[in-house]
């Protein structure tokens, strides 16, 4: 795994002093999870290169993300839902995958096209999904249309690629950036590796056949709101550049993390539904498909706006996924976008939110 420059982060400061408060918020986790049951799954539609699909969501239990175990990034709490002891078994993950195929026959009317798999980790990080397995669920979903599957940079390898586009699936690698912007990733999302890795990551999956998809972070901590959504502008374009889908998510509040820490004691508050719509309005042209999902919208841990307007904005969100068409947030209105702009006008970093 790439590891930050020791010119930069000089051990107990930088990085080092992020994963030591990380580890010491996550040692707070109380709870255990059965390797045998996935943490999530769902149905849904998802705008792909070839149109919009039913998809197949499947997040597999296993032993958690290496990084976050190390420390991690200041707002994922994906980690605490992990198996205790660092892996799961090839017979308990197969078990997951039969447990989301049953999900799938009991809710959807027939096979979904789209399947997407996360690990709340690196699917292609052999510690967390081994080669067996791995091989086993390429060939489980050989006959659906096309995959995503989640890594960190480190883990994009042709080969593993190879087990999914040699059995004829398109197959998007989807790699959590966060931003463009080194700095803002290093400091703010305590993220350890620089652009340059995911533009290798992407060549890597391209020499496989392989497309990527590229997860993007609006309003991590100690950014004011204006400066959030100047970086999610400049990080769509730079993205589009190697990346055929980007998903800016915005952050929501999750347990066991820097971000609850700030947002209990009020230094932190996740980015109004006004910043993501406007990010998307203004990069409705790029080249790529641009989709965002605020999971929580309308709470008070989630992105939100006034709570009046909250479900209008999503939906207009929801919808501009789906049709790439910036018109709908000119039908959405609210006085609150007028406190909205007056965050944007005035709010500064390393400070208290204006609003709550």
């Amino acid at each position: 795994m790439s590891q930050p420059s020791p010119e930069v982060y000089e051990q107990g400061r930088g990085m080092d002093a992020h994963n030591e408060v990380m580890r010491s918020i996550r040692a707070q986790k109380d709870r255990t999870y059965d390797p045998h049951e996935p943490t999530r799954v769902w149905i849904d539609e998802d705008n792909t290169p070839d149109g919009v699909r039913q998809s197949l969501t499947i997040i597999l239990n296993t032993g958690g993300c290496r990084w976050a175990r190390a420390g991690g990034c200041t707002m994922c709490g994906y980690v605490a839902e992990s198996v205790e002891g660092g892996s799961v078994s090839h017979e308990a993950l197969m078990d997951q995958i039969e447990i989301c195929l049953d999900h799938e026959r009991d809710e959807a009317d027939e096979a979904s096209p789209l399947i997407k798999i996360y690990t709340s980790g690196s699917f292609l990080d052999e510690r967390e999904v081994g080669a067996r397995s791995r091989e086993a669920i390429a060939e489980t979903f050989a006959d659906r249309e096309r995959i995503v599957v989640e890594s960190l940079p480190d883990f994009v390898d042709s080969e593993k690629i190879a087990d999914f586009t040699e059995r004829g699936l398109a197959t998007d690698v989807a790699i959590g950036l966060e931003t463009a912007t080194d700095r803002v990733r290093h400091d703010c999302v305590n993220k350890y590796f620089d652009f340059e890795a995911f533009v290798a990551a992407s060549e890597a999956a391209e020499s496989a056949g392989a497309g990527i998809k590229a997860y993007l972070l609006c309003k991590p901590p100690f950014l004011s709101e204006r400066e959030a959504v100047e970086d999610m502008k400049r990080s769509i374009r730079r993205c589009a550049e190697y990346a055929h889908t980007i998903s800016m998510n915005p952050t929501n509040v999750q347990r066991y993390t820097m971000v609850d820490e700030l947002h209990f004691r009020g230094g932190y508050r996740p980015p109004w539904l006004w910043s993501v719509a406007e990010v998307l309005e203004s990069t409705a042209d790029a080249d790529a498909i641009v989709v965002s999902d605020p999971v929580g919208h309308g709470s008070e841990r989630g992105p939100h706006n006034c709570g009046e307007c909250d479900d209008r904005v999503q939906r207009a969100i929801k919808d501009f996924d789906l049709r790439q068409d910036p018109s709908v947030f000119e039908q959405v209105s609210c006085e609150c976008e007028a406190t909205w702009g007056a965050v944007m006008a005035r709010e500064t970093s390393f400070n208290m939110p204006l609003d709550r």
